[in-house]
This record gives structure tokens, C-alpha cells and sequence, in this order.
């Protein structure tokens, strides 16, 4: 009974050390530079996209307010490990408290949980509005709205509250070096010295409810929603259906695609570089063309954009 409990103090107490991106070599350098100017633009670009749809009146609607939601999660997201990052490669501050690095998992599985959930919501959306017009302001009403994204967040806490608890519980005894940017779980979890076997099914298993689950839902969703818009006779109907409903299966693929290869794929298919790269890719760069992929196949997205340029325009003159 003894050994656990020094191995959990010791834990506690220790912290770990992140593994930085990047080197002193010009070419890191370089990529540090482009991983910056691309955080700053995913938080510029989800942080207008929000002010634009709470701004304009025109955009008051159920898709547009889980697209604000979708913007609002992204900041979030990409803000629980990117300046961590960056403040390791420019300050040398790669440790991090064992509170810390759990704080860090919470809030990443939180967030991009609640991003998964509130993807298969807009689906759903996209589905009431194609095949259930009449119904669709029953169905998707303000309060319906509420309850869906409210959802979205208890779903993405307790499976973070869940994951948190269970990755923290194990001692960690050997080295402290993580072998990534930030603590994701499957990464802590090589530091075990204790068998995660069990704990790795568990993990598989809450990986089919968040990711397969959703996914399933988005993909039985889109197949109505296709045979419905097979069958509209306008053809400008058609074409402002596929418009918005491919904008949104290009993010649910950049979003879904490096997540199931995290987190449903056996340990052995994982290296650490790949695992940074995927990382990167998720954490970084998919807010970053979230919002740029709304807004240039979406009409009334760039059409609030251009009112509003051109209200700063007329501004300027004044």
C-alpha cells in the first residue's frame, strides 16, 4: 500500500518537462514563426467571425449561432496549448506542475469533446433546414438552440472530468519528459509505471462514443440531407444547399480526420514526431481555416463582412 502513495506524492509534486517543437536551426525558426502568425489569425479570424454574427442581425439564426459557438470553442482550444508552446521555445519554460499538465488535459479534452459534439449538432441543423423547412423554426427555436450547445459543454466536461481522473491516478515514477508539445493523455500515459492496458480500452471505448458516434450521426445526416437535395427542382436551391453544407463537411474532415488517428489508432502506430505533427495540425491550424472556410463559401457571411468594411470605410472618410 505504501509504494502507490510515495509514487503519487512524488507525482504530485514533480511536475513534468514538455518537449519543444522546435530547435535553434533557421528552418525551426521559421516554422516557430509561421505556427505564431497562424495562432494569431485563428484567434483574429474565430474572434471576428463571433463579433460578426452577435453584430449583425441578418445572421440571428440557429446556424449561425452554433457556427458563433463553433468560433468561441476554437478560441479556446487552440488557447490551452499554443502559448504554453510558444513561451517554452522563446522563455525556455518547459515544465510544467503536475496540477499544471492535468489542468492542460482538462481543458483539451474538454474543449475539443464539446467541438465534436456541437459538429454533429450542426449536421443536425443543416438536416431540419434541408428536408424539414416548415418544421425547422419548431425544431431548431432559440431554446432548443441553448439546450443543444449547453449539451455540447456538459458532454465535453465529463468526458474531460472522466479522462482527467483516470490519466492522474496512475503513478509516474520514472522519467518526467513528455514526448510532446502539451500533456495530451496518450502521451502522459508512456510515463506510467503502471499497466494502462486496461485504462487504454477504456480510452478506445470513450473514443468510438466521442468521435465515432458523432461522426456516424454526421455522415447518416448528410446522406438525407444529399437525397434531399437531389431531388429540389431549383437549381439555385441546390446550389446554395451544397454551398453550405460542404463548407461544413470540410471542417468536420480537418477537425475529425487527425482525431480518430490520436486517439483511436493502438499505441503502436504512433511515433513522437507524428504525433506533434497531427497535434499541430488540429490544435493550430484547423481554427485557423475554420472561420476562412465559413466565410468565403457562405453569402451572408461575406455579405456582413462587406457591410461592415464598408462601414469602416465610410468612417475613415468622415
Amino acid at each position: 500500500m505504501g509504494t502507490p502513495a510515495r509514487h503519487w506524492n512524488h507525482s504530485s509534486t514533480a511536475g513534468f518537462i514538455l518537449t519543444s517543437l522546435f530547435n535553434e536551426s533557421r528552418m525551426h525558426l521559421f516554422l516557430f514563426s509561421m505556427v505564431v502568425v497562424v495562432y494569431t489569425l485563428a484567434m483574429a479570424g474565430n474572434a471576428a467571425m463571433v463579433l460578426l454574427i452577435w453584430g449583425d442581425t441578418r445572421l440571428h439564426t440557429p446556424m449561425y449561432f452554433l457556427l458563433s459557438q463553433l468560433s468561441l470553442l476554437d478560441i479556446f482550444f487552440t488557447s490551452v496549448t499554443v502559448p504554453k508552446m510558444i513561451a517554452g521555445f522563446l522563455f525556455g519554460w518547459i515544465s510544467i506542475s503536475f496540477g499544471g499538465c492535468g489542468a492542460q488535459m482538462f481543458f483539451f479534452m474538454f474543449l475539443g469533446a464539446a467541438e465534436c459534439i456541437l459538429l454533429a449538432l450542426m449536421a443536425y441543423d443543416r438536416y431540419v433546414a434541408i428536408c424539414s423547412p416548415l418544421r425547422y423554426p419548431v425544431l431548431m427555436s432559440r431554446q432548443t438552440c441553448l439546450l443543444l450547445v449547453a449539451a455540447s459543454w456538459l458532454g465535453g466536461s465529463l468526458n474531460a472530468s472522466i479522462q482527467t481522473a483516470l490519466t492522474l491516478q496512475f503513478p509516474y515514477c520514472g522519467s518526467r519528459k513528455i514526448a510532446h508539445f502539451f500533456c495530451e493523455v496518450p502521451s502522459v500515459l508512456r510515463l506510467a509505471c503502471a499497466d494502462t492496458a486496461a485504462y487504454e480500452q477504456v480510452l478506445f471505448v470513450t473514443g468510438v462514443v466521442v468521435l465515432l458516434v458523432p461522426i456516424a450521426f454526421i455522415t447518416t445526416s448528410y446522406a438525407l440531407i444529399l437525397a434531399a437535395v437531389l431531388r429540389m427542382h431549383s437549381l439555385e436551391g441546390r446550389q446554395k444547399a451544397l454551398a453550405t453544407c460542404s463548407s461544413h463537411l470540410a471542417v468536420v474532415n480537418l477537425f475529425y480526420g487527425p482525431l480518430v488517428y490520436t486517439y483511436m489508432l493502438p499505441a503502436s502506430y504512433h511515433s513522437p514526431g507524428q504525433d506533434d505533427v497531427v497535434s499541430v495540425f488540429y490544435t493550430v491550424l484547423t481554427p485557423m481555416l475554420n472561420p476562412v472556410i465559413y466565410s468565403l463559401r457562405n453569402r451572408e457571411v461575406t455579405g456582413a463582412m462587406k457591410k461592415v468594411l464598408g462601414r469602416c470605410g465610410v468612417a475613415r472618410t468622415a
